[in-house]
C-alpha cells in the first residue's frame, strides 16, 4: 500500500525551510511534448525567489552542458551521478567534476561497448538511446523513448545483463542506464552541495526538496525527508525501492509547477 501523501498536506512550516530544489528531468519536468513553458517558468520563478535549483538526471554530458549554461538553474548532476556541471556566468567558465577520472572513463566506455552489442542481440526491440553519442560515462538502453515500450521482463533482462557484467543499472521512465563505478544520483548530489554550496546534506536534509517520478529516483526519495513525486510516479506503485513522501495532483511538468507553487505560496501565505 502506498504511503505517499498529497502535497496539499505538506506542512507550511516545513515548506518554508526549503532552500534547494533538486529535480529529475524526464517525465518530471518534461512530458511527451518536451519541456513545457509551465515547467520552465516554474524553475525560473524558483530561482528568482532565491531557491537553488539543480536538475539531477540520467541525461548525457552534452545535454547537461547546455542545461547548466542556458536553463534557469544553478548546477546540474548528469548521467545518474557521473558528474556535476556548474556554469559561472560571471567568469564565463564551466566548472566540471567527474566521479571517475578520464582514464577510468575510457576503460569503462570500452567495456560498455561490448555490453551494448550483447544486450541488443539478447533483447529484440531494445535500442540505443538517441543521446548516447553525447554521453561520457554510461550506456543508455532505450525501452520507451524512440522504440515501442518493452515488456517488464525485457527491462529486467537488460538490468540483469548489466549487473552480471559488474555494472550498476537503473531504470528510468524511458531508459535503462548502466555504468561502472560506485556512484549514483545521491552520491554526486552530496559532492555538489558540499563543494559548491558549502552544505552538508546530513545536517541540512530539511532544507532540500527532491522531485522525481521513477525507480532510479528511489535513492533520492529514501534519503530526503521532503521528497515529492509528480503524479505519474503512481504508475510504479509496488515497484519502487522507496516512495516519495508527497505526491502532486498533476503529472510531469504540471506537477513540478505545483511544487513551485507550494513552496512560493508558503513564503507569502501563513
Amino acid at each position: 500500500m502506498s504511503t505517499m501523501r498529497p502535497i496539499t498536506d505538506f506542512p507550511v512550516a516545513e515548506r518554508r525551510k526549503i532552500r534547494f530544489v533538486l529535480t529529475d528531468i524526464d517525465d518530471t519536468l518534461t512530458n511527451r511534448d518536451g519541456l513545457t513553458s509551465l515547467a520552465y517558468q516554474a524553475m525560473e520563478r524558483l530561482r528568482d525567489e532565491g531557491y537553488i535549483v539543480v536538475p539531477v538526471t540520467g541525461r548525457p554530458a552534452g545535454w547537461c552542458d547546455h542545461i547548466a549554461r542556458m536553463w534557469p538553474v544553478d548546477a546540474v548532476v548528469g548521467e545518474n551521478g557521473a558528474f556535476y556541471f556548474r556554469y559561472d556566468h560571471y567568469d564565463r567558465r564551466m566548472i566540471t567534476r567527474y566521479w571517475r577520472d578520464e582514464a577510468q572513463r575510457a576503460e569503462d566506455r570500452a567495456r560498455l561497448a561490448e555490453l551494448r552489442e550483447e544486450i541488443l542481440a539478447a533483447v529484440p526491440g531494445a535500442g540505443i538511446a538517441s543521446d548516447q553519442p553525447y554521453r561520457t560515462a554510461d550506456l543508455a538502453i532505450d525501452f520507451n523513448e524512440d522504440v515501442p515500450h518493452l515488456s517488464n521482463e525485457d527491462i529486467a533482462k537488460i538490468v540483469a545483463m548489466f549487473e552480471a557484467a559488474g555494472a550498476k543499472a537503473k531504470v528510468s521512465s524511458i531508459h535503462v542506464n548502466g555504468w561502472f563505478g560506485e556512484y549514483d544520483k545521491l552520491s554526486m548530489t552530496r559532492v555538489l552541495l558540499t563543494e559548491q554550496f558549502a552544505t552538508d546534506m546530513d545536517i541540512s536534509n530539511s532544507a532540500v526538496l527532491f522531485a522525481g517520478d521513477s525507480p532510479n529516483d528511489a535513492p533520492m526519495f529514501a534519503y530526503f525527508d521532503n521528497s515529492v513525486g509528480v503524479a505519474n510516479v503512481r504508475r510504479f506503485d509496488g515497484e519502487l525501492d522507496a516512495e516519495p513522501a508527497w505526491v502532486t495532483e498533476n503529472t510531469c511538468g504540471a506537477g513540478f509547477a505545483e511544487i513551485a507553487d507550494a513552496l512560493i505560496d508558503a513564503r507569502y501565505n501563513p
